[in-house]
């Protein structure tokens, strides 16, 4: 499918002989448009770039490679997470890039979130074209785009890196095999290809990663801050029966008094979010159990220096996005 816009007469992929039918017309269009070059794909480990590894695995085998770029915006523990899994489990093709302090220099006194999303992108697109010149044949680009990325791009709620188009000079052409598909298709399909369910049911993560959680200009304290806040948070909100779309905590760029050990203390808040949704192009907020807010508001001010109270956002989309940036 080479159309940015789904077509209306294309069926809801519900069921796994849709899921099969999509992976087939998907493979042969891969293969064609691939032919017998070499595919870098952007691997963050979440749901939408692991299944499109997966049909990239079974379309052209081992002309995929793999990299993964820690930029410093992940979650506690998943570039570990993401090299154990792809790397030594699933035996993947994998790069694996530190660019930590490359991406948090170049962000360093960015406020504004559009700039900042851009600046991720740009330097995404940077490290592709430096690893690609380490290797031979590399002439196509994979991503995880999917549908409700194009939706917003083009409405102008925000850019997403995954569509802002490759610079033509780097000569890369883009695979993305599931931009016109709906999350939870993405998740019928990963299912058909057989991926296990803890990564097709991981919860959804932002191209830019904590970037956009990090509130205003990024400081690396508040980062760290923001990190070890939303391991207690998944910690916490994993413990549930059943659990929520998708959950996270902000850390604004504001700061809020409070007391710690008798004294005066002015640090951040951290903003708790949990909400349900089928497409992402509405949610709804998922009301946490009282106890559960009351161990966050506890452990979090305890555990982690520099945050002095816990909000919860209740906000639906619309008015509001998933994300606070």
């Amino acid at each position: 499918m080479q159309t940015d816009v789904r077509p209306a007469s294309m069926p809801r992929i519900n069921t796994p002989a849709l899921a099969e039918a999509f992976i087939e017309e998907q493979l042969t269009a891969i293969r064609a448009q691939v032919g017998d070059g070499k595919v870098l794909l952007a691997l963050s480990g979440g749901v939408d770039s692991s299944v499109v590894a997966a049909l990239l695995i079974r379309a052209i085998g081992q002309q995929l490679v793999c990299v993964h770029v820690n930029h410093g915006l992940l979650r506690k523990g998943e570039p570990e997470q993401v090299i154990r899994v792809f790397g030594e489990e699933l035996g993947a093709n994998l790069i694996y890039v530190d660019a930590i302090d490359r991406f948090l220099d170049k962000l360093a006194g960015v406020a504004d979130p559009e700039e900042k999303r851009k600046i991720i992108g740009a330097e995404f697109i940077d490290v592709f074209a430096e690893e690609a010149a380490k290797l031979e044949g590399i002439r196509f680009l994979a991503q995880g785009t999917i549908y409700p990325d194009i939706l917003e791009s083009v409405a102008g709620i925000k850019a997403h890196h995954n569509v802002g188009g490759l610079p033509e000079r780097l000569g890369f052409e883009l695979v993305e095999p599931v931009k016109l598909l709906y999350k939870d298709e993405v998740r019928v399909v990963g299912k058909a290809l057989g991926l296990p369910d803890s990564m097709v049911y991981r919860q959804p993560f932002p191209g830019p990663g904590l970037g956009v959680r990090c509130t205003g200009a990024i400081t690396r304290d508040r980062l760290e801050a923001l990190r070890a806040a939303d391991a207690i948070v998944r910690e916490e909100i994993e413990t549930l029966p059943e659990l929520p779309w998708q959950y996270f905590c902000v850390v604004p760029d504001f700061k809020t008094t409070g007391i710690r050990d008798g004294k005066r203390t002015f640090d951040w808040p951290c903003i708790v979010r949990a909400i349900n949704t089928v497409d992402v192009v509405e949610v709804t907020p998922v009301h946490l159990p009282y106890d559960l807010i009351d161990r966050l508001a506890a452990r979090i001010p305890a555990e982690v220096p520099g945050i002095s109270r816990v909000l919860v956002d209740f906000t639906p989309k619309p008015p509001a996005t998933v994300e606070w940036e």
